[in-house]
This record gives structure tokens, sequence and C-alpha cells, in this order.
């Protein structure tokens, strides 16, 4: 079921999305992995090797480790926490790169929630050809 404002809406989204983002921030990656629901789908926009829809959270979590992998995905900071009725969101800043040629971007995830969990994900990347060429081609 899609939690929304019949069902406590906002404060049960931004609660969801809090709490993932303590996960992300202390680097729980048990912690991390939980919060995704089995049917969560990932929308990965772009034109690289991961791009495209990932349904399932095993596909999705696989794909996240792989962008981890090829990227040296860091957290630097998470700059937001929104909520609304249907969706939320997190503005996270991310160190992406090997460390002599690192950059920072931000990032923009947009959640749906269903039954307490992580359900969707569109991510919005500030540069995204920046991401295209750490990533590679597809």
């Amino acid at each position: 079921m899609n939690d929304n404002a019949a069902a406590g809406g906002e404060d049960r989204i931004r609660s969801v999305l809090e709490t993932y983002a303590a996960a992300w921030k202390s680097g729980d990656l048990a912690a991390i992995a939980a919060a995704y629901h089995d049917d969560f789908t990932l929308h990965y926009p772009g034109a690289h090797a991961l791009s495209g829809v990932h349904a399932g959270k095993i596909a999705a979590l696989t794909v996240l480790a792989d962008f981890s992998r090829r990227t040296s995905r860091k957290l630097v900071e998470i700059v937001d926490i929104m909520a609304g009725l249907h969706r939320g969101a997190i503005i996270a800043r991310e160190q992406l790169g090997r460390d002599d040629a690192a950059v920072e971007v931000e990032r923009v995830l947009v959640y749906t929630v269903a039954d307490g969990l992580l359900h969707e994900c569109w991510i919005h990347d500030a540069d995204q050809e920046l991401i295209d060429r750490l990533v590679g081609p597809a």
C-alpha cells in the first residue's frame, strides 16, 4: 500500500527519509538496505552504463553499489530533507572521483514511500554530464 495523505502523508514520509538519511550518514549498510521496499524501483537518468529503470530491491541495490564502485562516491552531507503528501526528497552533496581528481556534486533524490519503506526513487544530478563521464558509457 502506498503511504499518502490519508495514511499520515508528510510526517510519515519525512520519518522514513530521516531514518534513511541517518543510516546513510553513519554508513550503516545494513540499515540502508533495510530501508528499501522489496518492490523498490530506481529511475536512473543519463547516458551511462547504469541508466534506466531498475525494478526490485536487489537490482536497485546492485546498481547503487556499482555506482559507488565506479565513482568512489562519498557522502559529504545531507543538505536537506523535504516531505510532501505523496513524495519526499533528500538533497545530498557527494564527493565523486578519486581523491586527486574528486569533485563535489549535489544530487536530488525524490522518493515515494510504501509500507514504511522507500518504494521508488528518481535521481536528479546537478551535473549529469559529469555523472555520465564518471560512470562510463552504456
